[in-house]
């Protein structure tokens, strides 16, 4: 079922906020939920150095997002660094998405130097055991902490990002007790998207009622907590409707929390932003919506990344929101959340499909459903 409808407000003009890149696919952790199944191996077909470089002018073409630098394990690439200052050295805020194993006293000192704005560093446990065997590797938290410890420092800002399913739902207050106690200034719960190892933990992915909940408690925590810390969840585009039921329902939107700060890491602008504020760039140069949409838009070896970012028909399709099916294309908060692209994808083969996960049902969609039904029983 879909809309049948195109408007002007179906349309979302893109502006590239965002851009995360997979800088190498090679990682020294083993861990459960990778969408790119890294090991410690050498993966064929990475970018060189000099591609790096003529991808990030691509990107300044394109606009001046904030750029992540991802992997695998970022740091295991020898000329990350060089690459990072070069984007700084574009005008581009560079920020990290690290295991935070590898960051010695050493390193975050060049970290800090580069100038790398943020670390956002994965922990998924609070308990040194579960994120070791999560994490593939005796000693992951131990060193993870370390690590964190070296980058606060250093004078770096720590984002504490945590892979929230089954198996760790029970432990998301102290993980967050967890990410003021090391002085994050962020955290980010991702809500699983099923794919490449983590296809494995298919079972142990939340209930649209369990998201639901968690997502009600995200925003409890911060109104409670105020500016302490900044919550943003990822994968989880239908926080923002959440939040705005919450706004309206409060008898006054004084104990509601901002959805934009003056930090420019620290802003809540739309729920899916595949394709209309974010992209995701593959160790070889392939380009997608997000790293767990496994769609290809380009290959940045193929065609310049500015003209993939402007034009490619993948990301015209996201931009049009009268091609959402099903009860996400007849939801009154489509706008600003438009359901997760990567999860109806990963659970129908359709990328326009509706949104697996969330509990919602939209009025138009219950009186299209009910019509449906009466004419059925007409027949």
């Amino acid at each position: 079922m879909s809309t049948g409808r195109h408007s002007g407000t179906d349309i979302i003009r893109p502006s590239l906020h965002l851009l995360a890149w997979e800088i190498t696919r090679r990682c020294n952790l083993s861990c459960a939920h990778c969408r790119a199944s890294s090991e410690d191996e050498a993966y064929q077909g990475e970018l060189s150095t000099e591609e790096c470089y003529h991808l990030i002018d691509e990107i300044v073409k394109a606009g001046r997002p904030i750029l992540i630098l991802t992997g695998g394990e970022p740091l295991m690439r020898p000329d990350v660094l060089q690459v990072a200052q070069y984007a700084v050295s574009q005008e581009l805020r560079v920020v990290m998405g690290t295991n935070g194993t590898l960051v010695s006293a050493e390193l975050a000192t060049e970290l800090k130097s580069v100038p790398i704005s943020r670390l956002a560093v994965s922990l998924d446990f609070p308990v040194p055991g579960l994120q070791d065997s999560f994490r593939g590797k005796p000693g992951a938290y131990r060193q993870a902490m370390a690590g964190i410890a070296n980058a606060r420092s250093a004078g770096i800002e720590i984002q504490i990002n945590s892979t929230i399913t089954r198996l760790n739902v029970q432990y998301l207050a102290d993980l967050l007790e967890l990410s003021l106690e090391v002085g994050a200034v962020a955290f980010h719960p991702f809500m699983l998207v099923p794919t490449g190892r983590g296809k494995g933990l298919e079972p142990e992915e939340l209930s649209p009622q369990q998201y639901e909940e968690t997502l009600n408690w995200i925003y409890d925590r911060q109104v409670e907590l105020g500016d302490r810390i900044f919550f943003k969840p990822t994968d989880a585009p239908h926080y923002m409707r959440v939040l705005k039921q919450r706004q309206k329902n409060a008898a006054s939107g004084q104990d509601a929390p901002s959805v934009s700060t003056q930090h420019p890491l620290q802003t809540l602008t739309r729920g899916c932003l595949a394709g209309t504020g974010f992209c995701f760039v593959s160790h070889n140069g392939t380009v997608q919506g997000c790293g767990y949409l496994d769609v290809e838009a380009g290959n940045v070896r193929e065609r310049p990344f500015s003209q993939i970012w402007a034009d490619a028909p993948l990301f015209r399709q996201l931009r049009d929101l009268s091609n959402i099916k099903g009860k996400c294309g007849l939801c009154e908060y489509k706008r600003i959340c438009g359901g997760c692209r990567a999860r109806a994808y990963e659970a129908t083969g359709d990328y326009l499909e509706a949104e697996p996960y969330c509990m919602y049902r939209p009025s138009r969609w219950v009186k299209a459903k009910q019509g449906e039904e009466k004419g059925g029983s007409i027949r």
